[in-house]
């Protein structure tokens, strides 16, 4: 395979998901093993395709379904040209692996076979094994899609408690919530994301609008405020996005995963709404008692001038923001390695980068470049530093300014950012995430753990150290990109990585000691004998009627014991207990879980007596 067949393929697969169309078939499983040494240079969306591929186990991949006809293109000569790849592709015989070396040609198509039609796929392939289902005799194994997971309840009891006190922190500054679907149309995510376009997923064309799953909540936004025709607006939404990044679970970070946005839109004072995001920020962080932690801000227009001074030409000024943004998990050398072999710059422009990317401070730091040689003339880089010295002003007299530092390495890769960026991290080594909490404990500390084409599953020598909890910046121009008449809504928001902030929190539960409580039952009505169902449900009734949150067994003659054990393994605080001697004396058992002490109340003081007891109890 050439050169040649790789500018088809990226033609072709520019429209749609696979090679036929919108369905995978064993000719992307020919093409892709014929692919297999050439994947370093290809285009991205060849590079896209690969990665579904990819996902897929050999095995899965033998099991497509054949193909007979293919999905035109709209261009004749590369429609000619794929039906001459797709031939030739199927009678080099191509195969997976080497043990299936003849499968391709037990199912070697002839040219005829390899058509490209103008209509719709083949009737002829209804019926056929789906993407990811099991040939007849495979063993089918339960697992969570990768990069996904299962919570059990008492991991729910954590999101809940962390979800309540960030919500808690939005109602204090006014915020109203909203939702959007969990997909967009595709055209709405394109082209806002810079590099990072690549780890969209698209969904597959089922004949009408060409959809994507939502990367992140705040083009969404964007695109409601431009259609919704809003001016201002303090919104927050919390809702699951999509990645289809190299998952780490020990880092907290998933394909499958909460984003929680906090975002300002609208034409204010300068400042004044990013000190205000600064100050959520710190307050979340504080709040969740995380411990110590950092705020890096910087500024873009600041890293463009910089970018300038040193000699970057202005059409690489993303390119090469998008590699800054790795010195958070690479060195400088990779980095400069980089922006040098990769993307083109020259050695002594990535010297001179060199220099201010390693740079950090408060105002100290401003002042030093404000009387830089290089940025004194510099329209960008003196109006940057302008508004971070308004910022650092407002956020101390907001007395959020303890953790901020502005640091210069910070770059965030996404194209949309125009102004102010942001990011929290917590200081080196401090919150570790166990692995047990996030993903299964096989392959623990072995680093990479691969499968057939998966991609890099656990990343080595980062101990399961979170790193970034948080991150945001100013998106001037990103609500213009969506209206008819290029109205333009100043915006400026931060998203916090719940999935990472559950992890710690959790963790740090756990370290406290005793059970997490998954259940908010506060009472549980036992039976001390049989016969007691009756009484045991008027208790619950009644208990109900008055806002109090009690359960009882739903067997007919539950095992006294039994119900107590239930109620300490649960964290029920209180068992009221109803036995014959107790309906016949019209009074009721109320024990305390924890201490075992036991007070004998009469039914008709029952509430009352919870409502003065309940708050009482740790719980």
């Amino acid at each position: 395979m050439d050169c040649k067949d790789l500018a088809v393929l990226d033609a072709v697969l520019g429209s749609r998901a696979f090679i036929c169309g919108p369905q995978a078939t064993l000719a992307d499983t020919l093409v892709y093993s014929a692919l297999l040494d050439k994947l370093p240079n290809t285009p991205r969306n060849v590079v896209r395709w690969a990665q579904h591929m990819a996902a897929l186990s050999s095995h899965q991949r033998q099991a497509l379904p054949e193909f007979t006809n293919v999905l035109s293109c709209g261009q004749m000569q590369i429609d000619s040209q794929l039906s001459e790849l797709l031939t030739r592709t199927s009678l080099n015989g191509h195969s997976p692996n080497q043990s299936t070396k003849n499968f391709s040609s037990r199912r070697s198509l002839s040219p005829k076979k390899a058509s490209v039609s103008n209509g719709p796929l083949s009737p002829g392939r209804q019926g056929k094994k789906s993407i990811g289902s099991n040939s007849k005799g495979a063993k089918l194994i339960l697992k969570t899609p990768k990069g996904t997971r299962d919570y059990h309840p008492t991991e729910m009891t954590v999101r809940r408690k962390v979800f309540d006190k960030i919500l808690a922190v939005f109602h204090m500054h006014g915020a109203v919530e909203i939702e959007t679907p969990v997909f967009e149309l595709k055209e709405v995510l394109t082209g806002k994301y810079g590099e990072d376009s690549k780890l969209i997923y698209d969904l597959e064309d089922q004949g009408g609008e060409i959809l994507s799953l939502r990367y992140d909540l705040t083009v969404p936004f964007a695109r409601y405020v431009a259609q919704n025709k809003i001016d201002n607006i303090s919104r927050y939404h919390i809702a699951r996005v999509y990645r289809r990044d190299n998952p780490a679970m020990t880092r907290g970070r998933y394909r499958e995963f909460y984003q929680c946005d906090f975002d300002i839109a609208g034409s204010y004072d300068l400042m004044l709404p990013d000190a205000e995001c600064v100050q959520v920020v710190e307050q979340v962080l504080s709040s969740l008692n995380l411990g110590e932690f950092t705020i890096k801000v910087n500024h873009r227009k600041l890293l463009d001038g910089v970018f300038g001074a040193c000699g970057v030409p202005c059409e690489k000024f993303r390119p090469i923001c998008s590699a800054v943004d790795k010195l958070d998990k690479s060195p400088w050398s990779e980095v400069r390695r980089e922006m040098v072999l990769e993307k083109g710059l020259d050695d002594e422009v990535a010297d001179r980068i060199g220099e201010y990317v390693k740079l950090n401070g408060k105002q100290d730091m401003l002042d030093i470049l404000k009387q830089d040689e290089r940025l004194k003339d510099n329209a960008d880089a003196q109006t940057a530093i302008k508004e971070l010295e308004l910022l650092l002003h407002y956020t101390a007299l907001l007395e959020c300014d303890a953790n901020l530092l502005v640091d210069m390495s910070l770059a965030r890769g996404l194209d949309y950012y125009t102004g102010v960026i942001y990011e929290a991290v917590l200081k080196e080594g401090q919150e570790p995430v166990a692995a047990e909490l996030a993903a299964p404990a096989k392959n623990k500390g072995k680093g990479k753990r691969k499968g057939d084409g998966d991609e890099e599953e656990e990343e080595e020598g980062e101990g399961g150290t979170v790193g970034s909890v948080a991150g945001g910046g100013r998106y001037d121009n990103l609500v213009g990109m969506f209206d008819a008449k290029k109205r333009t809504v100043p915006c400026v928001g931060v998203s916090f990585g719940i999935e990472r902030l559950f992890a710690i929190q959790e963790r740090r539960m756990r370290q406290q000691g005793g059970k997490l409580r998954s259940s908010s039952t506060d009472v549980l009505v036992a039976g001390a004998c049989k016969g007691m169902l009756e009484a045991r449900l008027s208790l619950c009734a009644l208990l109900h009627k008055a806002g109090v949150s009690a359960e009882t067994s739903r067997k007919l003659n539950p095992k006294f014991l039994s119900q107590l054990q239930y109620a300490e393994e649960h964290g029920i605080p209180v068992v009221v207990g109803v036995g014959e001697s107790e309906v016949q004396e019209g009074v009721v058992n109320v024990r305390c879980t924890t201490t075992r002490q036991e007070t004998k109340v009469p039914r008709a003081e029952l509430v009352k007596h919870l409502q003065q007891l309940l708050p009482t109890i740790d719980q």
